[in-house]
């Protein structure tokens, strides 16, 4: 086993939720690509459905990198041809369709987290869990600037408009954050209706304490409990070093 090489073990589970009639998330967990991502549609039932599943089935095209900053590269491709089939749909059709994005990108020991909107991936590491991506939302950059608490901001009014996501503008607007992969490492992948209802801490607990398809269960399962209100999704990956044989392993050098 040379270094940076790891198994990646991906769990996944969406739901309607409890008020939703359908449910807009999509997902991808492909880990022998090295890449996993949530979509959550906007726009209505059909169109919601429509952006979230165009943006999947785009970004499953992305195929076997030769490199991380190949992967990068065919990802941030992938975003850009879903944005600009959902613009030109939105053009004729009109209204509004673009679904949020949070995706994991990992290659030969390092990762990458890219988002747009306020679908979320977290790391668990060492006992204590870190939000990567940072939300685009009102009521995120009223916080950022010292207008909103954190307690206020669970109550406020407009506190699910996203100011970013996939299809909404002529070009994405996409923001990123890399890093180095440590053996042990859980990420959490998950859509808004997941954190509407569950804390962070409680995401740790039911992560490091887990299998990963445990974990997801569990917090599909507490969100259902709470009411969930809308659709959610998860989707967990935890990095373990690769033995012989180990399937879904990156391993380049």
């Amino acid at each position: 086993m040379s270094a940076g090489s790891f198994e990646f073990v991906t769990a996944s589970v969406t739901h309607q939720g409890n008020i939703r009639s359908q449910n807009e998330d999509n997902y991808f967990a492909a880990p022998e690509q090295g890449l996993w991502l949530v979509a959550d549609g906007m726009g209505g039932h059909k169109n919601g459905m429509l952006a979230s599943g165009i943006v999947v089935e785009t970004a499953k095209t992305v195929g076997r990198p030769a490199s991380a900053p190949d992967l990068m590269a065919r990802f941030n491709d992938r975003i850009y041809r879903a944005n600009s089939e959902l613009v030109d749909i939105a053009k004729k059709d009109g209204g509004v369709i673009g679904a949020t994005v949070a995706a994991l990108l990992a290659y030969a020991g390092h990762f990458a987290c890219v988002w747009s909107g306020d679908s979320r991936v977290y790391l668990v590491r060492a006992g204590t869990i870190t939000q990567i991506s940072h939300d685009h939302t009102e009521v995120q950059e009223m916080m950022d600037k010292g207008l909103l608490s954190p307690a206020e901001a669970r109550n406020w009014p407009r506190r699910n408009v996203v100011t970013r996501a996939v299809g909404v503008f002529d070009e994405p607007k996409l923001d990123s954050v890399q890093g180095k992969i440590e053996p042990g490492d859980v990420f959490v992948l998950c859509s808004d209706g997941l954190t509407g209802h569950v804390q962070d801490s409680e995401i740790l607990d039911l992560a490091g304490a887990n299998e990963p398809q445990g974990a997801c269960d569990a917090l599909i399962q507490l969100t259902l409990e709470r009411g969930a209100k809308d659709n959610v999704t998860v989707i967990v990956v935890a990095c373990r070093p690769a033995g012989p044989g180990s399937p879904a392993v990156w391993d380049q050098k």
